[in-house]
């Protein structure tokens, strides 16, 4: 989709849909304000009439499809609630521009224009940002697999962002490029999640990894199992080992220095992802309902290719590393067992409880290893670990734990700006003493009670305690079955933007 940015006026503006978005109003208070007045007369004064009316009130969430007339160049008129305007927030914005395309592609409209309003509350490129984002979101289809008759392949085409001030506009294009990358970055973690597990086995996320890298200009390198044996991933060997699809450990940079230079820099950003490209359970097989969907269970690993992806496209200042370990966790005559015990890389020992607890082994290796390898300032996981994050939380936020404070503090930030909800949840000393095993150094399951607590608790040990580390688990937030303006249902790319915003926000 190409966004372009203009101050012409609403009336002016030619396209298949033209989207009006107002904040919420007192229908027997409303006057059409001075910036729709043009847009008004040439449709007659029906914006004024069904505004009095009562039939919008601008509601968020709220449409009104208004046909055109002669006198306007754009066929069809969108009126599209914010809220009232002291609620008015980004993610609000981000819905209003999602709602817009929606109306589009329902409509087989390919050009669409928004007479971008002047919120108080909302600065010029923030807003610019935000609509951006909505509607590369909003526009995104997972249709590769349809024949290509199908409705969906409609796209929309171009959407031209309608400021109100010259002076807005220099930041504004800025702005909209920024929500460009983050958007189409999403979008990219959602392809990989949404990708079926035949077509997209561990070897397969890293030559997907490596092709991205070479499109932005990322180091790569994938370790494949000799390597890792070389290193002693125990505890990941032994998720993939009863696979024919063998592991792969994929390592993504941003903004390293090159190499021979003798500019020091600060420690890197290391983000360490869960690829598992399909889990059956392994010998603690899921049921079959439970195994439904498990082609989203590297929506963790999805999530820091594509925030690598947008590190580079941004041209962030900042050293970003990320190690993803893709697995396919399966059953065979070489699985791992519940009662085996494993050696990690970090030489700890692991009393293995259940097969299906999978992918904290495979974190254990895949922390120690960006720990020990690059140092890090900072060390964040993103997960879709527990189904006790689900029951805890329901659909509505990811569950954030981490070792101090102020990381689950930064991550809190970053997820409100991006408009991705984190909760945190407690992780105590008393947490990472309570997974002491008796017969090796850590148990990898300790019973029912707060799951996602305790397997934090276990990625502990490997995170250690001299770096600041945060545990993302994202499993009530990876997927949904209920599909949104702003969100088709399937993969949901969520975590992308937060981590991306993060990583901004160091200094």
């Amino acid at each position: 989709m190409q966004t372009t940015v203009t101050t012409r006026a609403a009336a002016e503006l030619r396209a298949d849909l033209l989207a009006v978005p107002l904040a919420q109003v007192d229908p027997k208070r409303w006057r059409v304000p001075a910036r729709l007045a043009a847009l008004d007369a040439a449709l007659g004064g029906r914006l004024g009439e069904v505004i009095g009316a009562g039939d919008f009130r601008g509601k968020r969430g709220e449409t009104l499809l208004l046909y055109g007339s002669n006198e306007l160049p754009a066929r069809r008129v969108l009126l599209v609630g914010l809220g009232a305007e002291a609620e008015i927030d980004l993610q609000g914005v981000r819905e209003a521009a999602a709602a817009a395309i929606a109306a589009a592609l329902a409509r087989g409209a390919a050009q669409v224009a928004l007479a971008v309003p002047a919120l108080r509350r909302v600065r010029a490129p923030a807003l610019a940002q935000a609509l951006a984002e909505g509607a590369v979101l909003a526009g995104y289809r997972f249709d590769r697999y349809r024949s290509a008759g199908d409705d969906g392949k409609k796209r929309v085409a171009g959407l031209t962002l309608a400021f109100e001030r010259a002076g807005d506009l220099r930041a504004a294009r800025s702005a909209v490029a920024v929500g460009s990358v983050l958007a189409e970055s999403q979008n990219v973690a959602r392809d990989l999640s949404n990708e079926p597990p035949n077509a997209l086995p561990p070897r397969a996320l890293a030559q997907a990894a490596e092709r991205i890298a070479a499109e932005v200009g990322l180091r790569c390198r994938v370790l494949d199992v000799t390597e890792m044996k070389k290193r002693r991933m125990g505890a990941l060997l032994a998720v993939g080992g009863g696979s024919a699809n063998p592991p792969q450990l994929i390592v993504l940079e941003h903004g390293a220095p090159k190499r021979g230079a003798r500019v020091r820099r600060r420690p890197p950003i290391c983000l360490v992802g869960k690829g598992v490209t399909f889990d059956s359970g392994g010998l603690s097989l899921k049921p079959t309902a439970n195994m439904v969907k498990m082609k989203h269970d590297m929506s963790g690993g999805a999530a820091v290719i594509a925030a690598l992806r947008a590190c580079a496209l941004l041209k962030l200042p900042q050293h970003v590393v990320g190690v993803v370990g893709a697995v396919e966790n399966m059953p065979s005559g070489a699985s791992y067992r519940p009662d085996d015990i494993l050696t990690s890389m970090s030489g700890k020992t692991i009393e293995v409880g259940n097969t299906d607890a999978e992918g904290r082994l495979v974190l254990a290796d895949a922390l120690h290893f960006a720990r020990t390898e690059y140092k890090p300032a900072v060390l964040i996981d993103i997960a879709t670990l527990t189904g006790a994050c689900s029951v805890a939380l329901g659909t509505w936020a990811a569950a954030v734990l981490a070792n101090q404070e102020r990381i689950a503090d930064a991550i809190r930030r970053a997820g409100d700006a991006a408009g991705e909800r984190f909760w945190q949840l407690p992780l105590w000393p008393v947490h990472k003493e309570h997974m002491k095993s008796q017969v090796a150094d850590v148990r990898q399951v300790a019973g029912r009670d707060g799951g996602t607590i305790v397997a934090a608790a276990f990625l502990w040990h490997f995170a250690g305690d001299d770096v600041p580390w945060a545990h993302l688990d994202i499993a009530p937030t990876a997927d949904t079955e209920r599909a949104t303006a702003i969100q088709p249902a399937g993969a949901t790319g969520f975590g992308v933007r937060t981590l991306v915003e993060f990583v901004r926000a160091q200094r």
